[in-house]
């Protein structure tokens, strides 16, 4: 650690009148961008800079401003920014006017190196980041010490365009929401009822949204709400959507009961489309839960030694009935000794899991197999289809989120499972890749290295 505090700063520099505040949230958002850091990420930072920077300006005058990238204890590279006060701290604390600072950041305190009393926050840089070797540290010092500030309309300006990008996805989502609810309306009384219910909780979580969004049009200093609105937003919706559509199920497998009323043929058809209808809207909510924790970074692997054998006996087991085509096989083969590696094991079933779901949703005839291959100090873990194929064009955009390849082969689905398949393995160390081409069956490969990530 005491190398780290050696090295020379990314960038440094004076913070002593309104207009610096301006630019320390421009440059903040520039180094975070040069390091790595993602876009919302980028946002956060700068906010919570300029928030601390306009702080230390009122109460003590100023400060002197410096950037670093440093291996924290996690032995990620993180973003360091600290700010020097020109005078003292009142009772040596710093407490941010706003509550919301210390969220936009993943640590903000007061720390003592040498005599100054500095204020510290930082920000974990992505492991699919360029590694920050010293030559790119180097190569970044130069970049951003010839790189002029823009002005404070500049500045403004960018905010603006972030807050209208952050606005318009909210309305997209809204408008989302609102094609759903018309959907639901046309279930029985019953279902209506609950619905309801619910479109009064989303209409106050909307209400809420829309001021939040209006105060950050007032007060630039809480943009990063708009940046975490997304995963928010899905995971609120979800977990108040999953009480009520598990509630349409259970009635609806109550009304279709032998034991109860005989129902007219009419009823019946229209009851198994209400079930059939809340079970696809439950697996949305599901998809969506998991998106929203992947996003948020929430999701820690569990890193133990797995052997291979037992995984695929177990999906050989659980998928065998999904395997209900006459004309489709599904093969799991026994992976080569000693077959193990360490990762996570749930992590690694559920990628499996759903690679394997989708073979054998996709395939009308011929076989879905799933192999392991070991080369070096990596594992290769294939599944391969006998079914449609997907156009070289599409290799891509299948792992984009609400995504699904366009055609008369196209079955039920959200377009989730694949891009949060992606985000699974890349948190075990590895990667997905998917080749493929029409009529031709598709190969989805994970690869994930034999010591973890």
């Amino acid at each position: 650690m005491t190398d780290q505090l050696d090295r020379p700063p990314l960038l440094q520099m004076a913070l002593r009148v309104e207009h610096d505040i301006f630019v320390v949230r421009q440059r903040g958002r520039e180094v975070a961008a040069a390091v790595g850091l993602e876009h919302q990420d980028q946002v956060r930072i700068a906010t919570a800079l300029s928030e601390v920077a306009r702080d230390l300006l009122r109460s003590v005058g100023g400060a002197d401003v410096s950037f670093h990238a440093d291996d924290g204890p996690d032995s990620r590279c993180h973003l360091r920014v600290d700010l020097v006060p020109i005078g003292p701290l009142p009772g040596d604390r710093y407490e941010p006017e706003s509550g919301a600072v210390a969220r936009l950041v993943d640590s903000l305190g007061v720390v003592r190196v040498g005599r100054d009393t500095v204020v510290r926050m930082s920000r974990r840089v992505p492991v699919t980041a360029q590694a920050l070797t010293p030559e790119r540290l180097t190569e970044l010092r130069t970049e951003l010490g010839q790189s002029v500030p823009g002005s404070a309309l500049d500045e403004l300006a960018a905010q603006n365009a972030q807050l209208i990008a952050a606005l318009d996805e909210v309305r997209s989502q809204r408008d989302e929401l609102a094609v759903l609810n018309e959907e639901l309306q046309e279930t029985n009384r019953g279902v209506m009822a609950l619905y309801g219910q619910l479109s009064e909780e989303l209409e106050e979580t909307n209400r809420g949204v829309v001021a939040l969004y209006a105060e950050l049009d007032e007060k630039s200093a809480q943009l990063r709400a708009a940046s975490e609105s997304k995963s928010r937003f899905l995971a609120n919706v979800s977990h108040e959507l999953r009480a009520p559509v598990t509630a349409i199920i259970g009635l609806g497998r109550l009304l279709a009961d032998s034991a109860s009323d005989p129902l007219t043929e009419e009823q019946a058809q229209q009851v198994g489309l209400i079930r059939s209808s809340a079970a696809d809207l439950l697996t949305l909510v599901n998809e969506l839960l998991d998106l929203a924790k992947a996003e948020s970074g929430r999701i820690e692997p569990e890193w133990a030694e797995v052997d291979l054998r037992p995984v695929f006996g177990q999906l050989r087991g659980t998928l065998r009935a999904l395997a209900t085509r006459p004309g489709v096989e599904l093969v799991v083969e026994e992976p080569p000794s000693p077959a193990t590696l360490r990762t996570d094991e749930v992590l690694l079933g559920q990628v499996l899991r759903n690679l394997l779901h989708n073979g054998l949703k996709f395939t009308e005839r011929g076989e879905v197999r799933l192999r392991a291959r070991r080369t070096d100090e990596h594992w290769s873990l294939s599944v391969s289809d006998t079914g449609p194929g997907i156009a070289p064009e599409q290799h891509e955009r299948i792992f984009e989120e609400f995504y699904q390849v366009p055609g008369a082969t196209r079955v039920g689905g959200t377009g989730l499972g694949l891009p949060y398949a992606r985000r699974l393995v890349t948190l075990l160390g590895g990667t997905l890749e998917l080749s493929s081409e029409l009529s031709r069956g598709s190969t989805f490969t994970v690869t994930l290295p034999v010591a973890g990530a």
